[in-house]
C-alpha cells in the first residue's frame, strides 16, 4: 500500500503545487474552482503512482502499492465506499463528477508497471510510457474540460511533456527525443481552447528536456503565452 499520508483534501492542492509544479501550474489556467480541484485530484492519483515504483524497496513492493490503487479503482466502479485516503476520496468525487472513463484510469495504473523492471528502456518503450503516463493523463484532464476534445491531441500533449521530463531523468537522448517531441508538440495544437490547461504544461517540455530547472516566474510566462496562443 502507499505510504502512510495523513494530509486532508484540502492539502492536495498545496501538495501538488510543490511535487507536480508543472501542471499544477497549467490546471490553474482551467475554467471553474470545481474543474480545477478535479485536476489536481487526478494529478495527485499520478503522482502516488510514480511514487509507488520510485520509493519500493523491491519491484514486489512497488507492485504491491501499484495494486493497492488498482483496488482504489474498483471501489470507485464498483459504486461503493472508497478507502480514507485523501488522494483516494479526491479522485473519487472528480470521478462521478466529470464521469472519468475508468479503463483510462486502469491504463495508468498500469503504464507505471514497466518502471518496476531494472531493464532500461528502448526509445519505443520510452516512447509508449510517455504516452501512456503523461500522456492518459492528459486525455482525462481534458475530458474533464471540455468533453468533446480530441483524445489524441491531448494525448500527444502530455506525451511531449513527459518526454522532456524523461530526456533528464532516464538517459534518453536529446537527439533521439527530438523529433518524436516535436511531432507531438504539433499534433498537440488541435486541442480545444478549453481543454488547452489539460496540455499547457507541454509549453514546458523543450526546456525540460535541455536540463533547464523549473522556474516559478519563467514557467508561469511560457505557460500565458501557450494559453493565450494556443500553442505548446
Amino acid at each position: 500500500m502507499p505510504d502512510p499520508d495523513t494530509s486532508s483534501p484540502g492539502d492536495l492542492d498545496a501538495t501538488l503545487a510543490r511535487t507536480d509544479p508543472d501542471r499544477w501550474l497549467s490546471s490553474r489556467f482551467a475554467a471553474g474552482a470545481e474543474a480545477r480541484r478535479a485536476l489536481v485530484a487526478l494529478y495527485a492519483f499520478d503522482q502516488e503512482l510514480a511514487r509507488a515504483p520510485r520509493n519500493a524497496s523491491t519491484p514486489l513492493v512497488g507492485e504491491m502499492r501499484l495494486a493497492w490503487w488498482g483496488e482504489v479503482l474498483a471501489e470507485m466502479a464498483s459504486g461503493g465506499p472508497v478507502r480514507r485516503h485523501p488522494v483516494a476520496q479526491a479522485l473519487a468525487e472528480a470521478a462521478r463528477t466529470f464521469s472519468l472513463d475508468p479503463g483510462a484510469l486502469e491504463a495508468l495504473v498500469d503504464a507505471r508497471y514497466r518502471e518496476l523492471d531494472p531493464r532500461p528502456l528502448t526509445l519505443e518503450e520510452a516512447l509508449e510510457w510517455a504516452d501512456g503516463t503523461g500522456g492518459g493523463c492528459a486525455v482525462l484532464a481534458a475530458s474533464i474540460l471540455d468533453p468533446e476534445s480530441d483524445p489524441g491531441a491531448a494525448r500527444a500533449g502530455g506525451g511531449a511533456w513527459s518526454i522532456g521530463r524523461l530526456v533528464r531523468t532516464a538517459g534518453l537522448s536529446l537527439d533521439a527525443a527530438q523529433a518524436p517531441l516535436e511531432t507531438r508538440l504539433k499534433a498537440a495544437r488541435r486541442v480545444t481552447a478549453k481543454a488547452f490547461p489539460a496540455v499547457a504544461h507541454a509549453a514546458l517540455a523543450r526546456a525540460r528536456a535541455r536540463g533547464r530547472p523549473p522556474s516559478d516566474l519563467g514557467d508561469r510566462l511560457r505557460l500565458m503565452g501557450a494559453v493565450l496562443t494556443g500553442r505548446v
